[in-house]
């Protein structure tokens, strides 16, 4: 028997809220137990340098601490000016494992940045921020979907994350930190739904661990993720209820088909139309002063008044909205 009364394959208790940040995207409040960890999903119209061009997207993600997060204070890493090998290796394993189940075409050229920031730890940070980051991920690509700026949501599949364990010579599933700090060997599994492996982090803290033994840990890991896949999929459910702006559109008919290709052939045909969208003006960006944010920069002649790009299916639309009108 563990010290916390928990069967060796049992989680600690999970809770998932989400949208609970006003002004995020997409955002998940995620408890593990007492891990508590704020997750919020940014859309951002750009992409990293090698992506522009592409018709690729990319999620990436940062990680921090707060500083009474532990169980003395730790000194930001701001202060310091450099963040910490700890952080930089767990927001890396946070972006690869929710990239691994996102469609990049799908998303088009735009970045989604994930932020999980620790409450409080008591062990298992990163496999929090994954399991709620996803939700959050979720519910920031879906808004896109509500706003037709996409045509399906990208996601392909869940993913979540989980620690296992050899805890006095037996596998334990959820470590918590007493645990974590006196186990024998301790490993982090990332698993999509469906088996699908993303990435395993496993050491051994003291003699090496047997091939048997890790197989137990993978065996716990899949029990885990499999509540994990279930308990992710009702916070998604929850945050959807009342929320139109999380409700995904009708299919358009023929007719808003044809005025949307109809905008978009135009919006595309006449040079300088970009320009004329950004400044509302008929002499293009350099007028008006609406376009230029001063300090002599040219304007953005790839966004409209609103900052979002242009060429999106919401944009098509209402392009062809006023024109009819």
């Amino acid at each position: 028997m563990r010290l916390s009364g928990r069967a060796v394959d049992a989680l600690r208790v999970i809770r998932f809220e989400p949208m609970v940040n006003k002004y995020a995207e997409g955002s998940c409040l995620v408890h593990f137990g007492d891990t508590k960890v704020l997750v919020t999903a940014t859309v951002e119209e750009k992409v990293p340098p090698f992506l522009r061009n592409t018709g690729k997207g990319w999620v990436t993600a940062e990680y921090g601490m707060l500083p009474r997060a532990t169980h003395s204070r730790t000194d930001r890493e701001a202060a310091k000016g450099k963040q910490q090998g700890r952080t930089v290796e767990i927001q890396r394993l946070i972006g690869r494992s929710l990239r691994a189940v996102v469609d990049m075409q799908k998303l088009g050229e735009r970045q989604i940045r994930v932020d999980a920031d620790v409450i409080q730890a008591d062990g298992g940070t990163r496999t929090a921020s994954i399991t709620g980051g996803y939700v959050a991920l979720w519910l920031a690509l879906q808004k896109l979907v509500a706003t037709r700026d996409l045509a399906e949501h990208p996601i392909t599949r869940a993913v979540a994350a989980i620690s296992c364990g050899l805890v006095d010579g037996e596998a334990v599933l959820d470590l918590d930190y007493e645990e974590d700090s006196r186990a024998e060997a301790d490993a982090n599994f990332v698993l999509a739904e469906g088996g699908g492996i993303v990435e395993v982090q496993a050491t051994a803290e003291a003699d090496p661990f047997s091939p048997t033994q890790f197989r137990r840990l993978v065996d716990l890991a899949e029990i885990g993720t499999a509540r994990l896949f279930e308990l992710q999929k009702e916070a998604i459910i929850a945050a959807m209820e009342g929320r139109p702006d999380l409700a995904t559109p009708p299919p358009l008919s023929p007719e808003q088909l044809a005025q949307q290709q109809k905008a978009q052939k135009q919006g595309s045909g006449k040079p300088g139309s970009g320009n004329r969208s950004a400044g509302g003006g008929k002499g293009g960006g350099n007028k008006g002063g609406g376009n230029n944010s001063g300090g002599g920069r040219a304007p953005d002649r790839d966004r409209n008044q609103q900052g979002r790009p242009l060429g999106t299916l919401g944009d098509a639309l209402a392009a062809a909205q006023r024109k009819d009108r």
